[in-house]
């Protein structure tokens, strides 16, 4: 691992803890030739998923972009970034949890609406809106109906 201060190789393990629920492993570490102190994250390395997009073009499944466009789209109706880094984790895991090498665009956006369905309801109606593209109020209208149902 190297420094970010000096780009030396030379560190210790200061402490080590579980962070984001036991999946993945935050470690302070020390430079021993600077004596900089930093922390890693280490992650359990998961196998690539292909994003199947609306015209059929497949990319990689990036957890940063999805992160980007949830944040874009709810923006201060989610507490903090930790909220949306959270979500963003479960919808993650949800997908590989699924077993498949590849998997549609839709799949990912509805996993992101079931799970924003439960925490704040405008920050919902947003992704929706974005998500798929409402050209008018009506498609307002039936997304607001079709949670209201869903609550009851």
């Amino acid at each position: 691992m190297k420094c970010p201060q000096c780009l030396k190789d030379c560190s210790k393990v200061i402490e080590s803890r579980d962070a984001a629920d036991g999946d993945a492993i935050r470690r302070r570490r020390e430079c021993l030739t600077c004596t900089h102190r930093y922390t890693t994250y280490e992650r359990v390395e998961r196998p690539n998923l292909a994003v199947i997009k609306k015209d059929g073009s497949r990319e990689l499944f990036d957890r940063n972009k999805l992160f980007a466009a949830v944040h874009r789209s709810v923006g201060k109706f989610l507490t903090s970034d930790m909220e949306i880094e959270e979500l963003v984790g479960r919808v993650e895991d949800g997908l590989h949890n699924l077993g498949v090498n590849e998997i549609h665009s839709r799949q990912i956006g509805d996993m992101v609406l079931d799970e924003l369905a439960g925490r704040n309801e405008v920050a919902y109606v947003r992704f929706a809106s974005v998500y798929r593209e409402f050209k008018s109020v009506e498609e307002f209208e039936q997304t607001l109906k079709a949670l209201r149902n869903r609550r009851s």
